[in-house]
């Protein structure tokens, strides 16, 4: 709208005023340009003439050009977004169950001492008692905060470098697991870079069971070359104290089961009692078994438990108590007894080859158990299923336009036509750069095809209307590419100029800016080479098959003439 309103008036304040019939020769560098733009010109017109005549020819190359977009397609990974170098790294700290504290500060301490060693490394914090894995005193987590995007260069000083160097080396830390992780590029989607797979018990199986089928998993994981640092997300299983009630000897003490349960959870946990004034100020009333005597297996046989008639009864006396494994969480996902895991390809691989690796070995375990995918993995899953879906409601969105502005239906096909052009090189320019198609690609896909499609209308839009004037179909299309050439190649190298930035981005959010960059690069690149010399093909061979009615042609002169009218 802005360029439609200000450009004409630009124009009038602008550009110097030419005297009629006085011819202006310019010199210089745009003197030399204008020459050679010139002879280009002629030459391209010269090519135009030939294309037009070989419909056959084109027609294979045409079909070689589509084909080769398809398999580059084809072999190009897939991801959902690309992994952002956002300035830091977290590490996650576990250490095997029954651990003590000190043991996993020790750990903390010894990821410090390596991280503020690194030359990337401005500082780090480090959590005792918590990890993304849970709570407990085996569990620990770090923030390390990286220098400056622009002090740090070169991939090897990325977060994802520092990230896997680390892992190799905290790898050799005794008695705990330790994974350096570069955070997830979408925020609450997942709490690290990879894959985040949920393995479900669906046909009832016990807890024993789900843990081999885990580990199952987890093992022959390990042994592909094209997964990496696969892992369980959780605590282990743990020592814990079961204390087992003899039910009717508590009803022959007259004791409640629930007074039981109050008594265990106010010894072990705490309740709330009330509130009292202490200066001016209301306190809460806590109360809780010191520490002293609920240390030991004994010490909560000893707790009373108040009967019916009011009178205390230990525990011991209709309780037992032994040690036991168990789980420290219980994960349900969607309804079914889950086991989390998480995971990151390995070096030069893509996210989309490490979900389809992690499903083969999925479906090689035992019956009754399946698995689904959350976080990010889940988004790409959905977003692959739906990419098609995207662009064939984009090519008709284009097709219904141009079938409004020509009212015609089978002009429109020769700008749709153009489309594949503009496709082989965003696959190309991802393939050579070694990006993936992931949502940023599927962008830069939809944007050529509007600017694909905008090329050819402004070749196919000066035909249309130089044959309403009576000149032939070959006549018309060649006189608008040449007279439209140096508007598409000069439009389309300012836009090539502009997102040039994007793809030689770096620093913050350079992946994502990369990724679009390149592909609008390459495909706008493409579409422009090659269009020029498909689209007058196009619309001669359109024109041949779909002629249109003859109250269509007269149609068309008639507004020519208006048209023409109107300029003199």
């Amino acid at each position: 709208f802005l360029a439609l309103s200000l450009t004409p008036a630009l124009c009038a304040t602008l550009l110097k005023p030419v005297e009629a019939g006085h011819h202006l020769e310019k010199r210089g560098f745009f003197g030399w340009f204008n020459r050679g733009f010139t002879r280009t010109a002629k030459g391209y017109e010269g090519w135009v003439a030939k294309f037009i005549h070989r419909g056959a020819r084109m027609a294979v190359v045409y079909v070689a050009v589509i084909a080769a977009a398809v398999l580059v397609f084809q072999k190009l990974p897939t991801s959902f977004v690309p992994n952002e170098d956002q300035g830091n790294i977290l590490v996650n700290i576990q250490l095997p169950p029954g651990a003590t504290q000190s043991r996993t500060l020790s750990v903390v301490k010894q990821v410090e001492a390596y991280m503020l060693k690194q030359p990337e490394v401005e500082s780090m914090v480090g959590v005792v008692g918590f990890s993304f894995s849970g709570a407990g005193q085996n569990a620990g987590l770090a923030f390390v905060t990286l220098k400056p995007w622009d002090e740090r260069h070169g991939p090897e000083h990325s977060a994802q470098g520092l990230a896997a160097r680390a892992f190799g080396a905290l790898s050799k830390v005794r008695d705990a697991i330790i994974f350096p992780t570069s955070p997830p590029p979408i925020r609450d989607l997942g709490r690290a870079n990879g894959f985040a797979f949920r393995l479900q018990d669906r046909s009832g199986h016990t807890r024993a069971e789900l843990l081999a089928a885990r580990n199952q998993l987890l093992g022959a994981a390990a042994k592909n070359p094209l997964l990496n640092a696969v892992r369980p997300d959780g605590l282990e299983d743990a020592a814990q104290l079961q204390l087992d009630i003899d039910r009717d000897r508590a009803q022959a003490l007259g004791v409640n089961i629930g007074a039981v349960n109050a008594v265990l959870g106010t010894s072990l946990g705490s309740s709330y009692v009330n509130d009292f004034p202490n200066a001016g100020r209301l306190q809460r009333v806590i109360v809780q078994a010191d520490a002293p005597a609920r240390m030991q297996p004994e010490d909560l046989l000893r707790l009373n438990v108040l009967n019916s008639a009011g009178q205390p009864v230990p525990l011991g006396a209709f309780a037992t108590s032994k040690w036991v494994t168990g789980a420290m969480q219980t994960v349900r996902y969607n309804g079914y007894s889950a086991m989390r895991i998480l995971g990151e390809p390995a070096k030069g691989v893509s996210t989309g080859v490490a979900i389809a690796e992690m499903e083969k070995l999925a479906a090689q375990l035992p019956d009754g158990f399946g698995y689904e995918w959350t976080g990010q993995s889940r988004e790409e899953k959905l977003s692959g299923s739906t990419a098609f879906i995207l662009f064939g409601f984009s090519l008709l969105a284009v097709f219904l336009c141009l079938a409004a502005l020509y009212e015609s239906w089978s002009i429109p096909l020769s700008v749709i036509l153009v489309v594949p052009l503009g496709v082989l090189g965003v696959v190309l320019g991802a393939s050579f750069r070694g990006l993936e198609n992931d949502v940023y690609f599927k962008v830069g896909m939809i944007t050529i095809i509007g600017l694909s499609a905008k090329n050819a209308v402004l070749i196919i839009e000066f035909a249309k209307d130089l044959q309403a004037h009576g000149r032939s179909v070959f006549d018309a299309v060649r006189e608008a590419a040449h007279l439209r050439f140096r508007p598409i190649i000069m439009t389309s190298l300012a836009f090539m100029l502009g997102v040039l930035p994007l793809v030689l981005a770096s620093g913050a959010g350079s992946a994502s800016q990369r990724a679009i960059g390149t592909g609008v690069l390459g495909g706008m690149l493409s579409a422009t080479a090659l269009a020029v010399f498909f689209v007058p093909v196009f619309f001669v061979v359109v024109r041949r098959f779909f002629p249109g009615s003859e109250r269509q042609r007269k149609r068309d002169a008639h507004e020519a003439e208006e048209d023409a009218g109107d300029q003199v």
